[in-house]
């Protein structure tokens, strides 16, 4: 069987766990890149030494060059500096912003056309940096980006937003259904009122108030992770959800799955941003953006996270970038 190659770009706890569940899951091979000296060598010998245990014989390769990451179908972004305590997303804006500029060029330089995941923060403008170097460097026409740039951000949201409604009400997060849409920060947007529990909307299992302090949860369950660790910040759920997409589009499944992707009109006051939408994931990468009936309260909350969203971005244009 011919195996699918996908690089995952940082080595950190992020990528290398990211590297881990692929490799777990038996589908494909790994290439785990970082510019530290025997780390990611050292991270992939070990992943694949659980291969005769956990009963995988998936191929990982750690390297500081990108010569073995060449013909990758899928590019994983994971590098960049995490969040500590007290600094925001923005914070992190120019320093993530060249990072991720410098390795997208060198992971397309040797695999032209592939699909980008985008894993690092801001994630919304971190994306926003990728698909400009595919576009100026690489020839990445708007259909292309649509398609293959992505970030992993509304997969996340949406997986803690179903984890605190499973926590409050007691029930297995399985029988949950909910979604998040828009920038990944306090701006998200939980459709509380598409959220329901075997079908039954949560806004008949709880109270307004309960639901409220879930939401806030939600928009705020990055740095709630951030100040519990002090030195770190979420990886297990990012790199979970950042598998779930890459298994959509390996297997071309069609799931839908909220990314941050460039809004074509979809949505009022998203056009030409990189937000977090439903969108159907398959082969081809981005297949579909969905249209979703949202009400007026929840358009207006994505008009806003919209709106947060450009300003970021407005941002990394008068960088330079």
């Amino acid at each position: 069987m011919v195996r699918t190659k996908i690089t995952v770009i940082g080595g950190g706890n992020v990528g290398a766990t990211t590297a881990q569940r692929l490799a777990e899951k038996d589908f494909c091979d790994v290439v785990l890149v970082d510019i530290v000296e025997g780390m990611p060598q050292g991270k992939a010998l070990d992943i694949m030494q659980s291969g005769p245990i956990c009963g995988y014989d998936s191929r990982v390769t750690g390297t500081n060059n990108y010569d073995e990451t060449i013909g990758s179908a899928i590019v994983i972004v994971t590098s960049g500096l995490p969040r500590k305590p007290g600094m925001s997303r923005d914070d992190l804006l120019k320093v993530n912003a060249g990072i991720v500029q410098e390795v997208t060029r060198r992971a397309l330089t040797k695999s032209p056309g592939a699909i980008l995941i985008i894993v690092s923060n801001p994630l919304d403008a971190m994306t926003y940096v990728a698909s400009k170097v595919a576009a100026r460097e690489f020839g990445y026409t708007p259909s292309d980006i649509r398609q293959k740039i992505m970030g992993m951000a509304g997969v996340l949201d949406s997986a803690r937003f179903r984890t605190f409604i499973a926590m409050e009400l007691g029930v297995p997060v399985s029988d949950v259904d909910a979604m998040t849409l828009g920038g990944h920060g306090d701006s998200m947007v939980p459709l509380v009122r598409q959220a329901t529990v075997k079908g039954i909307p949560v806004s008949r299992l709880m109270t307004p108030d309960r639901i409220d302090a879930i939401v806030e949860r939600t928009a705020k369950g990055g740095a709630e992770i951030v100040s519990l660790l002090k030195t770190g910040s979420a990886y297990y759920a990012p790199s979970a959800s950042t598998v779930l997409m890459v298994e959509s589009i390996v297997f071309d499944k069609k799931t839908v799955l909220p990314c941050a992707v460039l809004s074509s009109g979809e949505y009022q006051g998203c056009e030409g941003l990189f937000v977090g939408l439903p969108a159907r994931l398959g082969a081809a990468g981005v297949e579909e953006v969905l249209k979703f009936d949202l009400s007026g309260s929840e358009s207006a909350m994505l008009l806003k996270s919209a709106a947060d969203v450009k300003d970021l971005c407005g941002a990394v244009d008068r960088l330079g970038f």
